[in-house]
């Protein structure tokens, strides 16, 4: 190794970032499970269903689509989350692998990037929560005016709620397990508690039988589809980073495989009911549970805020806070540690806007969730690619850490992983631009509209097929 590698060698691990020591590795099947619950029993997840009843689709194609999303989603999140148990790497490190040990650091902040807006809008429905809540209290704080997405004290909810996030920062990987474990069965006594009180209310044959709404051109199956694998594509990227602390690779798969599909399809059954309940007792759907609960008015319905506010601090912390300070540590290991990569995350995350975001269910379906998960998908066939097929499972760790190994390529940079992910995201940019409102639709091919609806799975497959026969001639 040059003298030049053997000083920059040092600038790729902290103590972070290196293999998780066999004594850390004793999460079991149970902890990943609870991790999941914690994580899948948020705002997000319900507004993702009632989002759903928003764009035409029956209460039932809903439920469908998101346990067909979710099982389709855990296929890659227990394929990478292999890479934990047997080499205890985290994902930034894994990516050095097909990226390059400096190319790496493009996937980890653009996965970093994405963890920073979902933490910002887990904030700002965490703000939602603390404001209704307040407001059950009397203090009488005022919502959004005329033309406006969000007033002054639900942005200093948003505030206040956003700085609760830095004490597990501060505290590490292991106080999050701990929250994990004691939220999951609260969130879901809560959850149960709340559907008995809406179908007291409401006679089970009259929620469940409500027209689907009418849009122009119906609804679109495979965009929400697509949107809906999205929803994980974050996870299924950076699975190692909580993975690495299993006992087993049975623990993790075990336990993601209880923990995902079924939970999240009966989850979206709360928003279903409560996006439906909403409409007939009050005559206004409501997206959000907060909206439903202060309606509500009651005591209940405090203790139903104040669980909203526990869900989506579990959700925010685990989801959205661990990977970006790996990811965000990853391209600067020796400046910028697990604790300065998630204040990095947090203060990103006020640039975000979310209320501007979550302003329409379209935009948080079709443009959030399915714009994100194209990019991803590009590098999630890159790296499944990479592990199973070109390397068959096998990795030199040492290498992951050093400058001139195997990892080199091109001063540091794996063009193919790059040139993959081109192809696999750029024929779908088109269509994203067109239904986020930048192109007119009269500018595109309808061809190229409409692959956008596949983004997902068209950005996996091609970036996986050329990564492949790139790499297999480079052999």
């Amino acid at each position: 190794m040059s003298s030049r590698h053997d000083r920059e060698a040092g600038s790729l691990a902290n103590a972070d970032l290196l293999p998780t020591p066999q004594i850390a590795r004793h999460w079991n099947w149970k902890d990943y499970t609870a991790l999941w619950i914690g994580m899948v029993v948020c705002v997000p997840t319900y507004t993702m269903a009632s989002s759903m009843l928003d764009q035409g689709f029956t209460w039932r194609m809903a439920v469908w689509l998101v346990f067909l999303a979710n099982c389709i989603v855990l296929v890659p999140m227990v394929l990478i989350g292999r890479v934990g148990p047997k080499y205890g790497v985290p994902f930034p490190v894994l990516a050095r692998a097909s990226f390059g040990v400096i190319g790496s650091n493009l996937p980890a902040v653009l996965r970093g990037l994405v963890a920073c807006g979902w933490f910002s809008i887990n904030c700002y429905f965490g703000a939602l929560a603390l404001h209704g809540f307040l407001n059950i209290l009397g203090m009488g704080l005022a919502g959004p005016a005329e033309g406006q997405t969000i007033s002054t004290s639900q942005f200093v909810c948003f505030l206040a709620f956003w700085a609760v996030h830095i004490w597990f920062i501060w505290h590490g990987p292991e106080s999050i397990r701990k929250l994990e474990v004691i939220a999951a069965p609260l969130m879901i006594g809560a959850s149960v508690v709340l559907v008995a009180y809406l179908l007291v209310k409401v006679p089970p044959s009259q929620l469940f039988d409500l027209p689907a709404k009418v849009v122009e051109g119906g609804p679109k199956t495979w965009a929400a589809l697509t949107g809906l694998v999205g929803f994980w594509a974050t996870l299924a990227l950076n699975i190692p980073d909580f993975t690495r602390f299993a006992r087993s690779q049975k623990d993790q798969m075990l336990g993601q495989a209880i923990g995902l599909p079924i939970p999240m399809a009966l989850f979206s059954m709360v928003g279903i009911i409560g996006f439906s309940a909403s409409a007939i007792l009050y005559g206004k759907a409501q997206l959000f549970p907060d909206g439903l609960l202060t309606q509500m008015g009651s005591v209940a319905s405090g203790v139903g805020l104040l669980v909203i506010l526990l869900a989506n601090l579990t959700t925010n912390v685990a989801a959205n806070l661990v990977s970006p300070s790996y990811d965000f540590s990853q391209v600067a290991p020796s400046k910028i540690s697990f604790r300065g990569g998630g204040l990095i995350a947090a203060l990103i995350g006020l640039l975000f806007m979310p209320w501007k975001l979550l302003a329409s269910s379209g935009n948080y379906l079709f443009i959030w969730l399915g714009g994100y998960g194209t990019l991803l998908g590009g590098i999630a066939g890159v790296l499944l690619t990479d592990y199973y097929l070109v390397r068959k499972g096998q990795l030199n760790v040492d290498d992951l850490y050093r400058r001139g190994g195997a990892y080199e390529y091109a001063n540091g940079w794996n063009p193919h992983a790059l040139i993959g992910c081109t192809l696999g995201v750029l024929p779908c940019l088109p269509g994203y631009l067109v239904v986020s409102g930048l192109l007119s639709r009269d500018s595109v091919a309808p061809w190229l509209v409409q692959l956008f609806d596949y983004g997902w799975f068209f950005s996996l497959a091609v970036a996986g097929v050329y990564y492949f026969i790139a790499m297999s001639r480079r052999r």
